[in-house]
């Protein structure tokens, strides 16, 4: 019930219209429960008259409680069914919205919990499997009920004898309905499961397209959406058959009902305790029990096809940031220094090696820093903590000589602006791109920090310049093109610290060099820490680190480690001997 509670709370603003549904639907079936007591009456007289005249002012009333109940039903029947549909619209959309909020204020930790994939079918997939249970709760949780037990109040009054009818099938109906949804419901679960994973192939190769198309891989990329996508089929196929069993028992439970009751009331009848019209009567009230009890049962099937959706949903709701901003935090960066105090990190607490191992490092404000590795060196998730997008587990990073951990995390990450590896551009015109980093910046502002990051001489090609739509992803741009914007996008942000995280590797030495030179004349009591696999994108800095392994071996200027660091002097001789040969 926990569960449902955190969930519901997403009504918000519409719980009116979800208070109003139910008393509407109730209203439905109370009128309608109303309209076979009267047919009965009217077969009654009818039978009765044994060819005395017809009393049409009888006829005419009889006629008009019918008119009365039937349009009173169809109103607060259409009410409910308007009310319920703007209910469950808020709902879903409340939850997509709360949904995403959350996903907002996740640290990276918490986001490597989750595939991307999983997080877009919990948003879509499973908010719409639990809207939908949402929606047929609100319309049938009371008013079958209702039906139910108003219907059975009713038949007891016209015969306790016909009554134990219902009470003998009832019970049998509910133990088979039940049997049904505990069968079925772990098919379900696996299946809302699986398409996590279905998910997953198709975005996958979706952002690979071209890598797929040049392996011409096509073939096997099929080969492995068919597997998953038929076992997805296979788990709800199988819930789904189970689940159709329901009719059938529901039909062999409503007509061998109305059978028992034709047959004992017809005897009744002949015994001289029961009049025709009451037979009408039962058995129309045995429809609308075994019918509510059939909507009860769609009501219980939603609730057990929607309960993986709904654990995923709250499993993302009730996640802690393990980021988030301390109370009385500092709401100002001094300056553009950078400390690490004996820093140790690592992403699994389990592991036990460390990613990070023992880090000291000062780096004084306004200073260019290289940082030299090779691949799996620990370079981006050093530079990870600065901006506190992970949280060191000892030690600490300072930065304008404050603790990191006693910022605002807004005021923090204004003040640092990162250019990631896999950066990315969204879909917009290139100047929509350009003012995230600075929302109102001037044209004159953009184009200088294009300049800066060499994008202008592309743009201005472009037909319509900084106006021109970036597709998403920045599908219709090349990789060093990319690269380019983002660069100019973290400048145009004005921060004190400035890291571009092997963000020029997709450009050419010379646009390289370039963009370092305009870097250099940039606002010169900046930060600028530059992460890169190329020597010469570092060799202009006041000071390089090379990392081995999570540690830093070794920490200098270019000249100082051409003398003294032999891993440094290897990077240098090969990346030379590579480029003679080109």
């Amino acid at each position: 019930m926990k569960k449902i509670a955190t969930l519901y709370k997403s009504v918000g603003k519409y719980w009116p219209f979800a208070v109003l549904t139910p008393l509407f639907m109730v209203g439905e079936a109370i009128l309608e429960l109303q309209i076979p007591g009267k047919i009965s009456d009217l077969i009654t007289y009818l039978q009765n008259l044994e060819g005395a005249p017809i009393d049409s002012s009888i006829i005419w009333n009889l006629a008009l409680w019918l008119i009365v109940y039937s349009l009173a039903s169809m109103v607060c029947g259409v009410l409910g069914a308007l009310f319920g549909a703007r209910a469950s619209a808020g709902f879903s959309a409340n939850l997509k919205n709360r949904l995403f909020r959350k996903v907002q204020t996740f640290s990276f930790s918490n986001i490597d919990k989750y595939s991307s994939s999983s997080l877009i079918t919990r948003m879509n997939t499973d908010v719409q499997w639990v809207n939908m249970s949402f929606s047929m709760s609100i319309r049938m949780i009371f008013r079958s009920p209702t039906i139910f037990v108003y219907a059975l109040i009713k038949a007891s009054r016209i015969s306790s004898r016909l009554m134990l009818i219902y009470l003998i099938a009832v019970p049998i109906l509910i133990v088979g309905l039940t049997l049904i949804h505990v069968f079925a419901h772990p098919q379900f679960e696996k299946g809302v499961k699986k398409i996590d994973k279905v998910n997953e192939v198709v975005e996958e190769n979706v952002r690979g397209v071209r890598v797929v198309k040049s392996f011409t891989r096509e073939e096997d990329e099929i080969k492995k959406f068919d597997h998953e996508n038929n076992l997805l089929y296979k788990y709800f196929k199988r819930g789904q058959t189970i689940v159709n069993f329901t009719n059938p028992l529901m039909m062999i439970a409503i007509y061998a009902v109305i059978l028992l009751i034709v047959i004992i009331g017809t005897k009744m009848i002949r015994e001289g305790i029961m009049e025709t019209g009451n037979i009408y009567e039962m058995v129309t009230y045995s429809l609308n029990i075994l019918i509510a009890l059939n909507m009860l049962s769609m009501v219980f099937t939603f609730m057990v096809i929607s309960k993986p959706s709904r654990e995923r949903i709250y499993e993302v709701l009730t996640e802690v940031p393990t980021i988030k901003s301390p109370e009385n935090a500092v709401e100002e960066v001094k300056d553009g220094s950078v400390e690490f105090k004996n820093v140790f990190f690592k992403y699994n607490l389990e592991s036990e090696k460390y990613v990070l191992n023992n880090i000291n490092l000062m780096i004084n404000s306004g200073e260019t820093i290289g940082i030299l590795g090779t691949t799996g060196s620990s370079k981006t998730t050093l530079i990870s903590l600065i901006a506190r997008l992970y949280d060191t587990l000892d030690g600490e990073v300072k930065v304008g000589g404050v603790n990191v951990k006693d910022y605002d995390l807004e005021v923090l990450r204004d003040a640092v602006s990162v250019v990631l590896q896999k950066n990315q551009l969204f879909s917009g015109s290139i100047i929509d791109n350009l003012r995230w980093g600075k929302a109102d910046a001037t044209l004159d502002e953009i184009k200088e920090a294009c300049k800066i990051a060499q994008a202008s001489s592309f743009i201005e090609a472009m037909p319509n310049k900084y106006e021109s739509k970036i597709e998403q992803g920045g599908s219709n741009v090349s990789g060093g093109q990319k690269q380019r914007l983002c660069i100019a996008r973290a400048i145009l942000k004005d921060p004190k610290i400035l890291i571009l995280d092997d963000s020029m590797s997709a450009v050419d030495t010379k646009t390289d060099a370039l963009i370092r030179a305009g870097l250099k004349e940039y606002k010169k009591d900046i930060t600028k820490i530059i992460v890169a696999q190329r020597y010469m994108s570092v060799q202009d800095a006041d000071k390089i680190i090379i990392i081995d392994n999570g540690e830093i071996i070794d920490c200098g200027t270019h000249d100082e480690l051409l003398k003294t660091s032999k891993t440094y002097q290897e990077i240098y001789h090969s990346q030379n001997q590579e480029a003679s040969h080109e």
